[in-house]
């Protein structure tokens, strides 16, 4: 028993025929974290069953007698664990030691780290994660404000990410990192459940679903050494992992009820449970508000459902199904002088905006015996979104009440990706081998037009074979193959080497038009151009990772990813007033570097400091330009070379169990994320741009606050600061007419937020902009916009949790 700790949970049941279910957890030893894909054997290996992604398994239909478990992980120690079964169920959690760690004496604990923060293993859920940049985010253990998906709340341990915040309802979730524009998440590759769920994960790859966080287990990133296994992005991989069935009980609700400011009202209900090999998680939400400024009204629904049936102790089926839908309102953007004067106030009230996400997904789960297994996931996305309103480049002019612009874009995709995970020896040390492969088929309408003269949503062009701006099919193809080894060399070294092959077909087949009108306003004439353009290729990727332990409580590692991003459909296409698009734009290339040091003890503290380097060739934005007829616009275009580096820090503590840890009952956590980068753009051939910041790269991104507990009731307090960014490329500081480009003003932010529970109840109440600040951090080219999207002033939510 000298590598691993466990303890004993009796459970009394009720004794049918002598028939009783052995189970458990288990947890590693240093983080507590769930290990998932551990076999547990029993006896003389004759039945085994695999850990699920809490870690969590089970053996059925054992009669009275003594049993003995043995465990086997790649990551950790076996441990090998005696159980006697005396009419009466059994539970049992079992603490593994780190494969590095030697432990001197067995030690009974049963507290896991509450910090809501940790990492991810070398080997987890059919993935590889030896020397990379991992953050796992465990929503259920943070006190902040989830029932409006605060970004800022949520996401605030991980370093250097640049937040949008759009509305105060968490409809969208907009992060970036590293100069990374956060538009809808684009720069990463965000999945649900390990499958895509953005637009078009090549063609449009910006993300209009949010899951909600009340219903997600946790949140993984990995930093852009993912490209390897999940795609090409700069970003890296964004995961939402929804919540799991509970195996314990066959039936269990969760309901939970908030109200707020400006009109807030959120309702979430999940149920869940356990019947024989059936298990279940589902959950429904509703969500309304008015929204801070006028104009600015939504609904949203959003239903989940997660079925798996388990054939065997080593195979389960699975299959989730995701559908959402919202209207939203669109009060519009300000210039500088308006945000100034009055940053409440709308001069937009016909503009509307409307998504619909509907997301079906397979997935089968196999494990042949301790060293081989296997995944397979199909999905698919059927969705639209829709974007109606007036927005001219001048943003305060007054709404003529003319045709709105009307943008519907719908989306066909599906996909398949499988992986296979085999765990071999090389001489007398295990190596890990993940290889794997992908197909997906995107298929995207989008059409632009005059809409309605109307105030209300109405989402139909008008009644005019004139109307239509632009018309345009985008289909896409691509089919990646990918491999990843983890050697292991000695007992404290560890070397990943990766190389993955990507083959691209991207088609806009479509036309695009111009309309005259007389001096009434009247259509009087359109031309329209017919357009056909493919473009194919196929490269490879390559990548390494080191990582070195010194101790069991540190990992130094390193890792070197090429990068890729294909152009989008709007980087191909899309009629907007104030905008130009380079008909000569190119991919974007480039590579990242990661090195740095962490604890690999999450208890009582955790720290990651590392530093990186992103060279970004090719990188595409705007620059502002006169045309001839001296009107000021935008040209969308290839930038050039854009050099990205510096320092991500992030240290966390529980100085009072520090100082005192024999009292279980009071915690006090302080922490602080502090990312300090330098951009510059090293080579353009637009003047007066070499030298110049990239855009969304403030110097100094400062996340820190502080957490208390005692018992059942805990509160937290988050000071957020983020120094001046610009937001194109050329620097420039003053809005314009159009405010679309121009400097972000640093701003400060504080947020509080409270949480006790008591038995089946938890009441939750959050403070968010405490100060009242009135802020910004995005200018939008188009919807929702154009123009500065203020942020929520000061706001108010309270939720009631009842658990049946």
């Amino acid at each position: 028993m000298k590598s691993a700790t466990c303890f004993f949970f009796l459970v009394n049941t009720v004794t049918v025929l002598a028939q009783h279910r052995l189970s458990g957890t288990v947890l590693s030893r240093q983080d507590s974290v769930a290990v998932t894909g551990c076999t547990i054997y029993l006896n003389n290996g004759k039945r085994s069953v695999l850990t699920d992604s809490l870690g969590q398994f089970s053996f059925t239909d054992l009669p009275n007698g003594h049993y003995v478990l043995h465990t086997s992980s790649p990551d950790f120690k076996s441990a090998k664990i005696s159980v006697n079964l005396a009419e009466r169920d059994q539970y049992v959690v079992i603490q593994l030691a780190s494969r590095l760690e030697t432990l001197s004496e067995v030690t009974v604990t049963d507290k896991q780290s509450d910090f809501g923060f940790t990492r991810m293993r070398g080997v987890e859920s059919m993935g590889i994660y030896e020397g990379k940049k991992s953050e796992v985010i465990i929503p259920e253990q943070l006190v902040a404000n989830l029932s409006t998906n605060n970004a800022r709340q949520i996401y605030a341990r991980v370093a250097g990410l640049n937040i949008w915040e759009n509305e105060g309802a968490g409809l969208q979730l907009s992060v970036g990192g590293r100069g990374l524009d956060p538009n809808r998440s684009s720069n990463f590759n965000v999945r649900q459940n390990g499958y895509d769920i953005s637009a078009d994960a090549l063609g449009y790859p910006e993300s209009y679903y949010t899951p909600p966080i009340e219903g997600v287990g946790r949140i993984q990133i990995v930093r852009g050494a993912a490209s390897l296994q999940y795609g090409t992005q700069f970003g890296g991989l964004l995961n939402f992992v929804m919540k799991k069935p509970i195996t314990d009980r066959t039936f269990e609700l969760t309901a939970r009820q908030t109200i707020g400011s400006f009109g807030f009202y959120n309702a979430f209900t999940s149920a869940s449970g356990t019947i024989g090999k059936l298990s279940y998680y589902t959950f429904f939400q509703y969500k309304k508000g008015d929204g801070w400024r006028p104009n600015s009204h939504f609904t949203n629904y959003t239903a989940f459902a997660d079925i798996d049936y388990r054939f065997s102790e080593q195979t389960t089926l699975g299959f989730d199904i995701t559908q959402m839908s919202y209207l939203a309102q669109q009060p519009g953007g300000l210039t500088d002088a308006m945000f100034a004067e009055n940053p409440r106030q709308s001069n937009r009230e016909r503009n509307w905006f409307k998504v619909n996400w509907t997301m079906p997904a397979l997935h089968f789960d196999h494990k042949v015996n301790a060293n081989n297994e296997l995944n397979l996931r199909l999905f698919g996305l059927y969705a639209y979104r829709y974007s109606l309103g007036f927005r001219p480049n001048r943003v305060a002019s007054i709404d003529d009440m003319s045709e709105r612009d009307l943008i519907k874009g719908d989306f066909q995709n599906y996909g398949a990706e499988a992986r296979y995970l085999k765990r071999y020896y090389v001489g007398k040390k295990q190596a890990v081998l993940l290889v794997g492969g992908r197909y997906y088929h995107g298929y995207n309408h989008s059409i632009q037009g005059l809409g309605s003269t109307g105030k209300d949503a109405n989402f139909n062009f008008i009644d005019n074979e004139q109307a239509i701006a632009s018309d345009y099919q985008f289909p896409n193809r691509n089919v990646a193959l990918f491999a990843e080894n983890i050697f292991y060399i000695g007992d404290k070294l560890s070397i990943t080497p990766g190389l993955r092959y990507e083959y691209i077909h991207t088609t806009a087949d479509g036309f695009y038009g111009t309309i005259a009108r007389d001096l009434a306003g009247n259509i009087i004439n359109s031309v329209r151009t017919s357009e056909a353009r493919t473009n194919n290729r196929q490269f490879v990727l390559g990548g390494i990772g080191i990582s070195y332990k010194p101790v069991a409580q540190l990992d130094i590692y390193g890792n070197l990813s090429q990068n890729y991003r294909s152009i989008t459909f709007s980087d191909m296409r899309i009629a907007n007033p104030s905008q130009v698009i380079d008909p000569n734009l190119q991919d974007e290339k480039g590579y990242s570097l990661d090195a740095g040091i962490r604890s690999t003890q999450t208890t009582l503290y955790n720290f990651d400091v590392s530093l990186f380097y992103l060279n970004y060739n090719n990188r595409i934005g705007e620059v502002q330009f006169y045309d001839q007829n001296d009107r000021v616009l935008r040209r969308r275009g290839n930038i050039g070379q854009a050099v990205i580096m510096g320092l991500e820090s992030y240290a966390e503590a529980d100085f009072l169990r520090l100082v005192n840890p024999s009292n279980a009952n009071l915690s006090g956590v302080l922490f602080a994320n502090v990312a300090l980068i330098h951009s510059t753009y090293k080579a353009s051939e637009i003047a007066g741009v070499v030298g110049n910041q990239v855009e969304f790269v403030p110097d100094i991104n400062l996340k820190s606050g502080v957490r208390l507990g005692y018992k059942n009731l805990k509160a937290s307090f988050q000071y957020t600061h983020l120094s001046d960014q610009f937001s194109d490329a050329t620097n420039a500081r003053d809005g314009g007419v159009s405010a679309v480009i121009g400097l972000i003003p640093a701003y400060t932010i504080m947020d509080a937020s409270l949480s006790y529970q008591f038995r089946r109840f938890r009441l939750e109440g959050s403070l968010n902009n405490l100060a009242n600040k009135a802020y910004f951090t995005r200018r939008a080219t188009g919807y929702p916009g154009p123009g500065i999207l203020p942020s929520d002033g000061r706001s108010v939510y309270i939720t009631l949790q009842v658990k049946l």
